[in-house]
């Protein structure tokens, strides 16, 4: 495979081919060399989506992400019939299913493309994919292993320098990090989310281009994979909707009332966890000097409707950095704490107040809203209501998220082109059967 400059090469994850073909055509307007078929779009719609990309887009490379892992030829064969330039073949198939789909490719017109995903050592498998006659090799860090912060840096370099064969690469590539692909020597630039979930899929391609051209990042603020140390920062972009489609409908609290100084007050914090008994806001009150910075506390005191919190609990929590609290139980002086702009949920409010005797325990699991909580858990709330992440995912949670996110931006934008929700998402044809 010859390529006289790098290829852009924009990768149509969609479930619906009438959606896939209209963002094509803006990609390639933009600026797209290639054209690919993803695996969700050919598994959703069949080879009639290589059929109809072909049809489009003569004079563009047509790529079929099959995946192919045995039945080389016979699945190159099909591919090639429908239209399709380039097959993926799984770098984790034996070599007799790499060699037939070679040969299935030569005799039908179509090469292959050997996708390196998951295999542990990238660079012998490259050299022996040139040794059974594919034309190029993919590394590729898949949607899931994104969702955990990983990228195809780490790899890619000694890839490039290793191959014989030309190096495409995917892996939530974007226009900050595309130009980065380019510079380690990758020759083709594989680009999707950040190209189809943008609602200018024009300018997003061509920004991408011009990224992948001058060797320049171009900024941007979405499309981006978060770790650890920017929690914050991504969860605050996101939704409570957005974290539940995310946890597949998990993760809400129930029954908790919002009192936000703002329509648009949005917190995100690790929990800092309270038992207390109705009416009783000694532990409450000296949580607030174990937290730190950013936290958020959440106190169960067993849904009673005596107030455990109140307004100079909330300017102590506040001149220390938490913010936001969460109590299964009642609160009280919510003016004056809506004044202060302290957020706060609670199950009811009264303006009884019990005393400090102390009964509790702090840095527990609790149950508030239904919700299991521990301490280090992440506690993100909004005017819709409240989501418990889970600590130990809470990156790969807080990525998902930012993904419905964008997905949503995109699907705005075509309703907003006269389209309907139900017409993106062809909701009738989706529908369960049975």
């Amino acid at each position: 495979m010859r390529l006289d400059r790098p290829v852009l090469q924009v990768a149509l994850d969609f479930e619906n081919l009438p959606r896939a073909l209209d963002a094509a055509r803006e990609a390639v307007e933009g600026g797209a060399d290639w054209v690919e078929a993803g695996t969700p779009l050919i598994k959703s719609e069949g080879l009639d989506a290589v059929r109809e990309l072909k049809k489009a887009f003569r004079d563009k490379r047509v790529v079929a992400d099959m995946k192919v892992m045995d039945t080389g030829a016979f699945e190159v064969e099909i591919a090639a019939k429908a239209g399709a330039d380039l097959v993926t073949v799984l770098g984790t198939a034996d070599d007799e299913t790499i060699a037939d789909a070679v040969r299935g490719g030569e005799k039908y017109g179509a090469e292959v493309v050997v996708d390196l995903l998951n295999v542990a050592d990238p660079v012998a498998r490259a050299r022996r994919a040139a040794e059974l006659g594919a034309a190029a090799v993919c590394w590729h860090v898949g949607i899931d292993m994104q969702m955990t912060g990983r990228t195809p840096f780490e790899v890619l370099g000694e890839l490039v320098r290793e191959s014989p064969l030309p190096v495409a690469v995917a892996g939530g590539l974007n226009s900050e990090t595309v130009a980065e692909a380019a510079k380690a020597g990758a020759r083709i630039l594989i680009v999707g989310g950040a190209i189809t979930k943008s609602p200018d899929i024009r300018e997003a391609t061509r920004r991408i281009r011009t990224a992948i051209d001058t060797g320049t990042a171009v900024p941007t603020d979405l499309f981006k994979r978060y770790g650890e140390g920017e929690l914050r920062e991504a969860f605050l972009k996101v939704s409570t909707p957005n974290l539940s489609d995310a946890m597949q409908r998990q993760g809400a609290m129930h029954g908790l009332s919002a009192h936000l100084p703002t329509p648009t007050t949005r917190f995100a914090g690790p929990a800092v966890t309270v038992v207390t008994r109705d009416g009783d806001w000694a532990k409450p009150v000296e949580a607030i000097d174990r937290a730190a910075r950013g936290d958020v506390l959440v106190v169960d005191a067993g849904g009673g409707t005596t107030a455990v919190w109140g307004e100079l609990a909330s300017w102590s929590a506040h001149g220390r950095g938490v913010v936001a609290v969460v109590i299964e139980g009642a609160a009280r002086d919510v003016d004056a704490i809506l004044e202060l702009g302290f957020p706060l949920f609670s199950r009811s409010v009264s303006p009884n107040a019990g005393e400090p005797k102390g009964h509790g325990e702090i840095g527990v699991e609790v149950v508030v809203g239904g919700q299991r909580v521990r301490p280090g858990d992440w506690v993100v709330g909004d005017l819709s209501g409240l989501v418990v992440v889970p600590r130990e995912r809470a990156a790969e949670i807080a990525n998902r998220a930012l993904d419905v996110l964008e997905h949503e931006n995109r699907v705005r934008e075509e309703i907003k082109r006269g389209s309907t929700l139900g017409k993106v998402q062809r909701l009738e044809r989706w529908e369960r059967v049975g």
